[in-house]
């Protein structure tokens, strides 16, 4: 008898993306467990951890899905050490208790056998993911249920590959800062969201066209109620039914408050059953949110298209502003050259002058004068006469 320790469990978060991963929801971990959903839900919420076999069916379901059909997860979820109902759930690790059998091979003892086989050197660790194929594995990750999701949002397809486009876009950009993020797949949902439910949209021409609603008449009417609800109502509603965060991580990620965030819910919850009274119950929601969303064929571009799109707008950005800093430049310059370099007083207003004895109009020549002026015309032009006055 020997004590092996407990299997090794993901981070909280990194629980929820594996599942999410494997299009499971919280409700069908639950069933295939045995537990309640709001146990499944305080797993991911790092609230609470399971213990004993249901530790290892967890890490097992989550880990290795395709291998564990729901017989095989039932039977190590068995009776062995809980009552199927949540209540073996703590924050404590404990062993289990196994059994060890070694092989027996004929003519050999088990001393030779030790001496004989040689234990194998450990695999080599996997070379590092370099940054385009650290990006390439988020993206083909989120790409698919996000944009599915962007297009309950806001109704359109166009919009909604533009946002997760976009959202990568700015992502690669920033990509040091993002690759050491907690969460890299929520920091690029919560972009995508924002840029999704940016009124600037409106603006835009084919805005101003719908696009053509789903074919079936029950998505068709939980489509068109679910865009009715206000932008934060909706969000918060597809964060928590749709998607199946917690109340604090829907919260965090619509930058409110749990109070608020809780009131956003219920008043959805509310309008939703308002209209449509058979998803009144929060799991049948969440299941018809997430058969609208996978009715729809939505595709995105190949990561590498996103990756030079970012790099293009970067280029254009550096461009747009080299140039803008030039001709500052240019403009500075022109004005200092221009400008006056000294003071220069302005003109004083002139001032009216008195005393002096009006400026007489031209007018009629007197007797006098006109006989003066014959004379002078009856003279000569040039001569000495002209020049040498008479003595008298």
């Amino acid at each position: 008898m020997t004590q092996s320790p407990a299997p090794p469990l993901p981070s909280p978060k990194e629980r929820r993306r594996l599942r999410e991963a494997k299009s499971l929801s919280q409700a069908d971990v639950a069933a295939r467990l045995g537990v309640t959903r709001e146990t499944v839900r305080s797993w991911e919420s790092g609230r609470t951890a399971p213990r004993g076999r249901k530790r290892g069916a967890y890490a097992r379901l989550l880990t290795a899905p395709d291998q564990a059909t729901p017989a095989d997860v039932e039977d190590e979820a068995g009776t062995g050490t809980g009552t199927g109902t949540g209540s073996d759930v703590t924050t404590r690790q404990e062993p289990v208790t196994e059994v060890e059998a070694a092989p027996e091979r004929g003519g050999e003892s088990q001393g030779e056998s030790e001496s004989e086989s040689e234990p194998d050197p450990p695999p080599p660790p996997p070379p590092p993911l370099t940054p385009p194929q650290a990006f390439d594995a988020l993206y083909a990750f989120c790409t698919p249920a996000l944009v599915r999701q962007t297009y309950l949002l806001t109704g359109r397809r166009e919009l909604a590959r533009e946002s997760v486009e976009r959202a990568f876009q700015l992502a690669w950009h920033r990509w040091p800062e993002v690759a050491v993020d907690r969460d890299p797949a929520g920091w690029v949902r919560a972009t995508a969201y924002e840029h999704a439910l940016s009124p600037w949209h409106r603006l835009r021409p084919r805005h101003r066209h719908p696009e053509a609603p789903p074919a079936d008449p029950a998505d068709r009417a939980l489509l068109d109620v679910f865009l009715k609800l206000p932008p934060m109502y909706r969000r918060t509603l597809l964060l928590y039914d749709g998607i199946g965060l917690d109340l604090p991580d829907t919260a965090a990620e619509t930058e409110a408050s749990t109070p608020a965030t809780a009131n956003r819910l219920l008043h959805a919850r509310e309008a939703v059953a308002a209209r449509l009274p058979e998803l009144a119950a929060p799991d049948e929601l969440h299941r018809r949110l997430t058969v609208l969303a996978t009715t729809e064929r939505l595709r995105a571009a190949k990561p590498r298209s996103v990756r030079y799109g970012s790099e293009h707008r970067a280029r254009i950005w550096t461009r747009a502003a080299i140039a803008f800093t030039v001709l500052l430049v240019g403009a500075t310059s022109l004005t200092l050259h221009t400008a006056a370099d000294h003071y220069e007083p302005p003109m004083a207003p002139g001032a009216q002058v008195r005393g002096l004895p009006p400026r007489a109009a031209p007018g009629p020549l007197s007797d006098e004068q006109l006989e003066l002026h014959a004379f002078l015309k009856s003279q000569t032009v040039s001569g000495p006469e002209r020049l040498v006055p008479e003595t008298r």
